[in-house]
């Protein structure tokens, strides 16, 4: 017979101010990850390919734009080594520390792109300290997710894990609807020259306020009620990671399966179809910034309908639906958005969110409960930046490259569908997880 922890059976915050500041702190740091994120990615969309690759730009277009979305794949290949050693201080000495580390180190490296010289000033050195700024970001944002999903599903009400690791996933279309939002006023408020010239610097320096921000927030919410028991237990591991890898792998390779096509059809909706309406189509930039605005609010609602299901019928049926739904959407999807009209492209994007908030909503609660407490940052941190390697990274890159190779746009939904397809049978292969116990005397 399992044994119930204090933590298996804990009610939830002692007040709505103590939970709303919970979910707070971790809505917060997970909303500036993704805004910093969110402004790289759309940017190199429709600009950053001519300020910091000019000779390529000037020579090969479609090669430049290849690349550009390159730089947006090269920061999550830092994500695992951030994950590792985020990770391992967040099972070692608390969810918090690290949290606003993270936090910091995030809105640092983003607020620097904002002062980076173009390459018409410094040349080489121009896409070289953009790439290094890169890495620091997708370093910081390796650990930045698991901390913020503990803390909330740790924090959890018995029976609400789900609808509270909700709200670290929400930061995702938050931070993307405050990003593109903010870029569709700097296009629709200032010449396209001017926005060339120095406009595109400020959704990076604002920044600085966001961060702000969530160091004041994220200070004020405590401890993880599992790592103070782990802390008055004194079970903490002395090597997490290896106790992770000794007992875990399994959970971790499921773990990073499970998210891949989320995060693939997430950076479409991002960057791609950004880039593929505003290049190939020729639709203006500023209809498709709203556009993209507005299913950021679908994003955002199915999302929190997702975890608030999962709580209902369970984490793996919520997950199968939402993958099932992308799958049937993808080759409608893209007949809608080749068809040029503002108002098809809005609604193939909004039926996608349904889809992506499903198969999202879910994942903090999930991750949570396939790991034990002793190593589960590590665990959950690590699967989720690997998964983000297989299936986000590069997905802007691989379907620019499909779309010029089979010349058809629907290469790049099947792209997807196969995705689909593999992170289904990720969620069927780990079960139900659903009311497992967290704390520490049920492991």
């Amino acid at each position: 017979m399992t044994a119930t922890s204090p933590v298996d059976s804990y009610a939830g915050p002692s007040s709505k101010r103590e939970e709303r500041r919970v979910l707070a702190g971790t809505l917060v740091g997970t909303t500036i990850e993704w805004y910093d994120f969110f402004i790289f990615a759309q940017l190199t969309a429709t600009l950053l390919s001519p300020l910091f690759l000019t000779p390529l730009e000037q020579s090969s277009p479609a090669l430049a734009q290849i690349l550009s979305f390159a730089t947006i794949g090269i920061s999550f290949l830092f994500r695992p080594l951030g994950a590792f050693v985020a990770g391992h201080m967040g099972d070692r000495l608390g969810r918090k520390a690290v949290l606003v580390m993270t936090l910091v180190m995030m809105g640092a490296a983003t607020s620097l792109i904002g002062l980076l010289p173009t390459y018409e000033t410094i040349g080489f050195w121009a896409p070289v300290l953009l790439i290094f700024l890169r890495i620091l970001q997708g370093f910081s944002a390796g650990g930045e997710w698991g901390g913020a999903a503990l803390m909330a599903v740790e924090h959890a009400p018995k029976g609400r894990r789900g609808l509270f690791g909700a709200y670290p996933q929400i930061g995702v279309p938050i931070g993307m609807i405050l990003a593109t939002g903010l870029l569709f006023f700097l296009n629709s408020g200032m010449s396209k020259e001017a926005f060339g010239t120095w406009g595109w610097r400020v959704p990076f320096l604002l920044s600085v306020v966001l961060i702000v921000v969530g160091y004041l927030i994220r200070r004020a919410v405590g401890e993880s009620p599992v790592f103070k028991e782990l802390a008055q237990r004194k079970a903490e591991s002395k090597a997490p990671l290896s106790e992770l890898f000794r007992k875990n792998t399994k959970e971790v390779i499921l773990a990073a399966l499970i998210f891949i096509a989320n995060n693939a059809a997430g950076y479409l909706l991002i960057a791609f179809f950004i880039s593929y309406a505003t290049r190939a189509l020729k639709m203006p930039t500023p209809q498709i910034l709203l556009a993209t605005t507005v299913a950021s609010f679908g994003w955002l609602i199915f999302t929190m309908v997702g975890g608030w299901l999962s709580d209902k019928i369970g984490r793996v049926k919520t997950f199968v639906a939402g993958y099932a739904l992308m799958f049937v959407w993808m080759i409608p999807l893209f007949a809608l958005i080749d068809s040029k009209d503002i108002l098809l492209y809005g609604v193939a994007l909004f039926v996608l969110t349904i889809g992506l908030g499903l198969s999202y909503g879910p994942m903090s609660a999930m991750y949570a409960e396939m790991f034990p407490p002793q190593v589960r940052y590590s665990g959950i941190s690590i699967g989720y930046a690997f998964g983000a390697i297989l299936g986000g990274a590069f997905a802007p890159t691989i379907a620019q490259a499909l779309l010029d190779g089979t010349k058809w746009s629907g290469s790049v939904g099947i792209y997807i569908m196969v995705l689909c397809v593999i992170s289904a049978a990720g969620v069927l292969l780990a079960r139900e997880t659903r009311g497992r116990p967290l704390g520490v005397s049920a492991h």
